[in-house]
């Protein structure tokens, strides 16, 4: 009956593809969704098709809205789920975003009226969304009315229930803080719509619109011009609101503050007249501010992107005029490993990871910065040699040290500053990394010998061959950071992380905490290595390296590649990055 003519796209779990209905006359199109699980047998297959299940009866409810799009058959064939739409012909906010730049306030007033009316209807059925964004929002080209698609991670909710509690589900960056821990609300869909409508104004990952030192959203430092009228600016400052209690309560309550008059049916409401926005007020904590350039590169290697960026950090004195300078890395959610058909089957399957905050070291530790260190604190458990590295030079990063090293070393740096300083979990590690991006490297979709240090007469993409060095660089050598602000992410020398090696991600932690099943929850040797140190050092288990170094070709550097090491081997293409956690708060 169904003649498929292309696929949409394809996930983990499903593809959907744009199909014909053959059994009807005018033969219309419409949009199939297969449960096609890339793997068989786990725990997470048998939730996922639960959901897909549950997404279809979801869509027999809603469908009637004429702003949600159809169903028109959910069946099984030869093993298979499949779910049959309707085909919404149009483009999705996010493609607009991307032809025509960032949204003018008349436009994010239409997008408020147009979808807190499709919410109401989906809320008065006892559904939360979960996953409110850009992408999901379709124009649809023969009215221009919006149209919200993708139920496949909404919840229903029982009467009287006033939030759902469960895993986190939704894209992290538009999520609320109480349904990025699993308890989605109702106006959890309000925080999403109001990030949403932040994007479209000011084309910025919601990631760089809120500061999370200073606990507030900075949106109107990314707006052009004169900025938004006070009545918009309010409504999306309320829309999102971290505190769930000083957020909008409802849909209803929204319309409200829109158009008093006419609450349960919003009329288009007047632009009102537009005023500047008050200056932002300066910074209250002790962190300071440091400016760095991020550039994005094809797959030639050719730059397609370069913006100037702001990080907050403090330099952490080692004496002797030496500084550690640790960046503040805010917490989010990423999808960590690579996808089905990409990368290495250690890599796999991809997941979801939610990382608190925490303070990074803008580069790895340096020969001056190690050397600083050991030589004004003895040994707590073992020896250190002050000045281990192969490749001599202050500015270069320490090498030629093991895993045990690595984390001596630590312990003596939290002694001589009154600090818990640590190497990072490999959580972290690659959500530093990546610093919200997707690709394959955080500069893109490729690097050359002028991003990075590595064996750059071997090729990735279509990028020129370059240099191979065949030795460590300054760590100030190269002039780019990545989105946090980071830099050598990528090359130069390997770096330790704090886990034990596993082949896979299966049953991997989702929270960003160290992943080894020999301990039990009320064990902190990894909250306080610094306390714990002997039993680290007693630890045989192998370690993971990330990062790649010079000597390494260009695959090996890739932000999701995982390499075992021992944890006495030292190499000269083995250093360390130290971080240090963060109070958590929401």
């Amino acid at each position: 009956r169904y003649y498929a003519e292309r696929i949409l796209g394809e996930g983990g779990f499903g593809r959907t593809f744009l199909a014909v209905d053959e059994d009807k006359p005018s033969k219309p199109s419409c949009v199939i969704k297969q449960f096609f699980p890339q793997a068989q047998g786990t725990d997470s297959i048998q939730k996922a098709s639960e959901l897909f299940a549950q997404e279809a009866q979801r869509l027999e409810e809603l469908g009637q809205h004429p702003q949600i799009p159809d169903l028109l058959a959910y069946f099984t064939s030869e093993g298979r789920q499949y779910l049959v739409q309707e085909y919404i012909e149009g483009k999705t906010l996010q493609q607009e975003l991307d032809q025509n730049g960032g949204f003018s306030e008349t436009q994010i007033w239409g997008v408020l009226q147009d979808l807190l009316s499709v919410l109401q209807f989906v809320h008065s059925q006892q559904i939360i969304h979960r996953d409110i964004k850009p992408e999901n929002i379709i124009r649809r080209n023969s009215d221009k009315k919006l149209v919200l698609v993708d139920f496949g991670a909404a919840k229903s909710v029982q009467p009287l229930q006033r939030s759902v509690t469960g895993t986190q589900i939704g894209s992290a960056e538009y999520c609320s803080p109480e349904q990025n821990v699993g308890k989605a609300k109702f106006i959890s869909d309000l925080y999403s719509l109001g990030v949403t409508c932040l994007h479209l104004l000011t084309q910025e990952s919601p990631f760089e619109l809120y500061d999370v030192m200073e606990a507030e959203w900075v949106w109107r430092d990314f707006l052009q011009g004169n900025g938004v009228s006070d009545k918009l600016g309010q409504i999306l400052d309320q829309l999102v609101e971290t505190k769930p209690k000083k957020r909008y309560q409802s849909v209803k309550a929204v319309l409200e503050a829109i158009n008093p008059q006419s609450a349960s049916s919003p009329q288009p409401a007047p632009t009102p007249q537009i005023s500047s926005f008050p200056p932002t007020p300066q910074p209250r904590s002790r962190l300071q501010t440091f400016s760095f350039e991020v550039i994005k590169v094809n797959r030639e290697g050719r730059e397609i992107n370069r913006k100037r960026k702001q990080a907050e950090y403090y330099p952490e004195s080692l004496g002797r005029g030496i500084n550690l300078e640790m960046v503040q890395i805010p917490g989010g959610t990423f999808q960590m490993g690579s996808p089905n058909g990409k990368g290495g089957n250690d890599e796999h399957p991809q997941h979801r990871v939610t990382v608190q905050s925490f303070f990074m070291g803008k580069t790895p530790i340096t020969q001056a910065q190690w050397q600083a260190v050991v030589t004004q604190v003895g040994k707590i458990e073992r020896d250190l040699n002050p000045d281990p590295s192969h490749f001599k030079g202050n500015n270069r990063p320490v090498e030629c040290v093991s895993w045990y090293d690595a984390v001596e070393f630590c312990a003596r740096l939290s002694k001589l500053t009154g600090k818990e300083y640590r190497l990072p979990r490999e959580a972290e590690w690659e959500y530093a990394c990546r610093a919200g991006t997707e690709t394959p490297f955080h500069f893109g979709e490729t690097i050359t010998g002028e991003l990075a240090n590595y064996d750059a007469s071997r090729t990735f993409a279509d990028e020129p061959k370059g240099d191979y060095r065949k030795e460590t660089t300054p760590v100030d050598y190269f002039p780019y950071a990545n989105g946090f602000g980071l830099y050598d992410m990528h090359g130069n020398v390997l770096e330790w992380c704090l886990d034990p090696w596993h082949d896979n991600y299966e049953g991997a932690p989702r929270d960003g905490t160290v992943w080894d099943e020999q301990i039990n929850k009320n064990d902190n040797r990894y909250q306080k290595p610094s306390e714990y140190l002997k039993q680290l050092l007693n630890s045989g288990s192998r370690k993971i390296v990330r990062g790649g170094s010079w000597r390494n070709c260009p695959r090996l550097c890739r932000s999701a590649y995982r390499l075992s090491g021992d944890p006495v081997n030292s190499s000269d293409n083995i250093g360390l990055r130290v971080v240090r956690s963060l109070p958590r708060t929401l």
